[in-house]
């Protein structure tokens, strides 16, 4: 458990089903900007890669275009998309060693030049920038259950706080 942090805001919601969990990527994918950092912590399995698909096809039916085919990038690390008005690059860190190695994978270009999803973030370690947004799902009570605990630090507490805690959908 993470201690309390006034530069922090944390807001948990129950995903019930897939759709659930498509819902909550397509609603923060509102909120995203360029810049943006954001984490996706959890078990193998638990749906990163999900949320992942249904964040970015948001953002590319918002702007007009055609959905994505978003794979994990387990064996390539990271895949880029340039969808209409963000360049989002979707990270998985699951089989880097050190926390360094992320920055021969592009990291800070790609922060600056778009927006990026990291599945593993925690392998960052130090490298965890001080503004960004932190997804941790969690298996739930049925097989297609989620929890998701959401981490807003830095300019995120202000958008996270805007961001209803009720699924409405």
């Amino acid at each position: 458990m993470r201690a309390a942090d006034p530069d922090t805001l944390h807001r948990s919601r129950r995903l019930p089903s897939v759709d659930a969990t498509t819902r909550l990527a397509e609603l923060l994918s509102e909120h995203v900007r360029r810049g943006d950092f954001i984490g996706l912590a959890g078990t193998l399995g638990v749906g990163k890669t999900t949320f992942a698909r249904a964040f970015i096809n948001a953002i590319a039916r918002r702007g007009g275009a055609p959905e994505e085919e978003v794979p994990s990038p387990t064996f390539t690390l990271v895949q880029s998309y340039e969808l209409p008005g963000l360049i989002v690059s979707h990270f998985d860190l699951y089989r880097i060693e050190r926390p360094d190695e992320i920055h021969e994978l592009g990291l800070d270009d790609a922060i600056a030049d778009g927006a990026v999803l990291i599945e593993w973030p925690e392998r960052l370690e130090s490298f965890l920038p001080s503004d960004r947004l932190e997804l941790i799902l969690s298996a739930g009570a049925n097989p297609d259950e989620r929890i998701a605990e959401l981490i807003g630090y830095g300019e995120w507490t202000e958008r996270l706080a805007g961001i209803p805690d009720n699924d409405r959908a």
